[in-house]
């Protein structure tokens, strides 16, 4: 049976912020990850009435008060005060009335505290509305650096992507960009604005991943004053990309809530502003990105089935760095004559036992791996050419140089079915029955050899 002392030993190791009030609304107990939150020491709050200690609040605007007053629980609240301190703090509040016997006894809030994190985004939001009435177009190419001729590559399947790419980047339909995690997918969508009318325009990423839901509403839609306690009136991402283009990459990473709602401004152009009664006309285009596979985000749903038929409009899948076999090398070649001029080195090569083992490497990390392997070769390589043993220590536990690493049969044969099956459902936009056509199988052993690679 738990104590009430191993109860409070257990909440103060909680590496989340917890405040408990009782009825009356004075603090029973405070622990010392809320006051680090707060700004403040728990002894200027413990035993004292809430709006004692934090006299910016109100019955209104504090969480763990209107709890109290309704008797039931709010999830993920946003709550801006200011301390005694004269500190603006911002949490995210899950606050839970506490029942003995069926009787009302107090309240727990357990915060989650991104004081540092808004006034990151804010500070650069305000440095983009600065940027983005700029008339000179030199300066209001906003964070789009590379170009379709930035992607190096020798696969024919590649290449094809990138001209469609090419003919996406003339419309302002919406555009969805999957694949593994290192395969291009930023410098893809760079390429779709580079090339397109709105290369003048301004271009604005976001990642929509490890973000509270109440901030990222704020960044993408902006915020009315008034909206939530300290909240002044802000230009949201939409706006401030408003003629040019919104990068949203790890979109499976949203609350369906804000899909929702990003769903309704894709479709109409028209954005509200949190806490506003008002809306605006925004031209956008919206391209998404994904380290999963779409149809896999929607079925254990995370994206919106309706949100991934609107972004689906034009999609993208870019191949992993495995299945093109011939772009290791030339990759290699390209980095290693990057990392010449910037480390000021003289390397030639790679000797011909390092090339074997970088063509049948498996690359799970794709392009960004590569990369950063011949980084670290590069640093401690002590000859002209590049050996096996400059390799990282993870990299050469799988290899010895007597001899090579061949994969099974088994497993290569079946490798080669699952891309195989891949290109058919990109091509076919996952319409199983004309993927089964097109692979001269039927639709039964299509569906069978799906659900058995997943």
């Amino acid at each position: 049976m738990l104590t009430n002392e191993i109860v409070e030993a257990l909440l103060k190791v909680i590496d989340e912020g917890i405040h408990v009030i009782n009825t009356d609304g004075r603090t029973i107990f405070y622990n010392k990850v809320a006051a680090a939150h707060d700004g403040m020491e728990v002894e200027e709050v413990i035993g004292k009435h809430l709006l004692e200690a934090f006299p910016s609040l109100t019955a209104k605007s504090s969480t763990l008060l209107q709890v109290i007053e309704g008797g039931k629980p709010l999830y993920h609240q946003n709550q801006s005060y200011i301390n005694k301190h004269g500190q603006t703090i911002e949490t995210i509040n899950t606050t839970l009335p506490i029942y003995v016997n069926g009787e009302l006894v107090g309240a727990v809030e357990v915060a989650k505290d991104y004081t540092t994190l808004r006034k990151l985004y804010d500070r650069l939001l305000d440095l983009e509305q600065k940027i983005s009435p700029v008339k000179d177009t030199r300066k209001r190419n906003i964070g789009a650096h590379y170009t379709f001729d930035h992607i190096i590559t020798q696969n024919e399947p590649f290449k094809k992507l990138i001209n469609q790419g090419r003919k996406a980047a003339r419309s302002s339909s919406s555009i969805l960009v999957y694949g593994e995690s290192g395969t291009g997918k930023e410098l893809f969508v760079h390429s779709i604005h580079q090339a397109s009318p709105r290369r003048n325009q301004p271009f604005i990423a976001q990642n929509c991943a490890a973000i509270p839901d109440s901030l990222l509403e704020s960044i993408l839609f902006g915020t009315s004053k008034g909206s939530y306690t300290g909240a002044v009136e802000r230009a949201g991402l939409f706006e401030l990309s408003n003629g040019g283009t919104l990068f949203l990459d790890e979109i499976q990473a949203m609350s369906p809530m804000l899909q929702t709602k990003l769903l309704r401004v894709i479709e109409d152009g028209v954005n509200r502003r949190v806490g506003s009664t008002k809306s605006s006309i925004v031209d956008v285009r919206v391209i998404a990105a994904m380290n999963i596979h779409p149809e896999t985000a929607v079925k254990d749903n995370l994206l919106r089935e309706d949100l991934y038929y609107r972004l689906n409009v034009l999609s993208f899948h870019l191949p992993p760095l495995r299945k093109r076999q011939e772009d290791i090398v030339l990759l290699a070649d390209y980095f290693l004559k990057h990392f010449n001029r910037q480390l000021n080195m003289n390397v030639v090569g790679f000797n011909e036992e390092l090339l074997l083992v970088l063509k049948q490497h498996n690359w799970p990390g794709n392009v960004r791996e590569l990369k950063h392997c011949i980084e670290y070769m590069m640093n401690i390589a002590e000859s002209k050419l590049l050996q096996l043993d400059d390799l990282p220590s993870f990299f050469k536990q799988g290899y010895h140089k007597d001899r090579i690493y061949i994969p099974p049969l088994r497993e290569a044969i079946q490798e080669k079915e699952r891309e195989l099956i891949e290109q058919a459902l990109a091509f076919t936009k996952g319409n199983i029955l004309k993927a089964a056509k097109l692979l001269k199988i039927p639709r039964q052993t299509l569906q069978y050899k799906i659900k058995n690679q997943k």
